[in-house]
């Protein structure tokens, strides 16, 4: 990665860091927002309900969920993923409903041999069926602050931001037959879990046990819901959580800017260019333009 970045690319760079430390922090009360769901002891409240850790050790890992549904709005969270050798582990952060025809939006981290990326995946399910998969890896080291993931879900689009810049976009392609999640409300949830058969290439590299207790640590939540009425949702009012425009309707041209810097350096791996996965033809909405 880092003998593609020009000269160019460094004051992209440059810009993205200035970014991130714009982005509001909001101080949520995990308290009141989230019950923790399983694995004991293993998942943690603390400093006021301020801030909510993670662990997985040989027996189990630990996870946590929402109280309320949300259908459409902006949702971010600020996490410190495991240090050192992580390989095995992957911490989910996601929205989902339930059922067999569930929707869900996803952030997974897979975890890796201390001094190796960790690979941000996201994915997208509508109705039960998922394989929009888009990996990535991350401009900074995960592990050794928090940063700020977010979700924009609205009736048009799913955005993907971290640090408040956009990496996936999700066009709504209902027009030409392509289910869009809108009808399902989703709760937050989020787990740190074992994956050692597929999560750290492929499966070959083992989760060492003898590195347990591994920790994530949460903090800042927020979420700000489109307002519903009747079967009506207006979602005017996410812009005024900072970003500009571009929430409210389609990416403005720095933010496009951003997106395509990020897809052409840490993108490294996306399900529409993966021709060998689809033999007769890419999905539908991969034929159309990205940003």
């Amino acid at each position: 990665m880092g003998s593609s970045l020009n000269g160019v690319s460094l004051l992209v760079l440059v810009g993205l860091v200035v970014n991130s430390l714009v982005v509001v922090a909001f101080a949520g009360d995990f308290y009141q927002d989230f019950d923790l769901t399983w694995g004991g002891n293993r998942g943690k409240i603390f400093n006021g309900g301020k801030l909510l850790s993670l662990s997985l050790d040989r027996v189990s890992g630990s996870g946590f969920q929402s109280k309320k549904e949300y259908l459409f709005g902006r949702i971010d969270m600020q996490l410190k993923l495991v240090a050192g050798n992580s390989a095995g582990t992957v911490t989910a952060y996601y929205l989902s409903s339930q059922g067999p025809t569930h929707d869900e939006i996803d952030f997974e981290f897979l975890g890796n041999l201390s001094g190796d990326p960790y690979i941000l995946h996201t994915n997208v399910y509508t109705q039960g069926k998922g394989n929009r998969e888009q990996q990535f890896y991350l401009w900074f080291d995960p592990t050794r602050n928090f940063h700020t993931y977010s979700i924009i879900w609205k009736p048009q689009h799913i955005i993907f931001l971290v640090d408040n810049i956009p990496i996936r976009v999700f066009k709504n392609a209902e027009s030409i037959g392509v289910p869009f999640p809108k009808n399902q409300p989703m709760r937050i949830y989020s787990s740190l879990w074992n994956a050692d058969d597929w999560a750290t290439r492929g499966g070959l590299v083992k989760t060492d046990w003898t590195k347990a207790p591994f920790t994530a640590y949460y903090r800042n939540f927020n979420a700000k819901p489109c307002t519903r009425t009747g079967t009506a949702s207006s979602c005017a009012s996410t812009s005024s959580i900072s970003g500009g425009a571009w929430e409210t309707n389609e990416l403005d041209a720095p933010a496009r800017r951003r997106l395509r810097w990020v897809q052409k350096y840490f993108m490294i791996y996306n399900y529409c260019t993966d021709l060998k996965r689809f033999p007769q033809g890419v999905p539908p909405e991969c034929k159309r333009p990205r940003f």
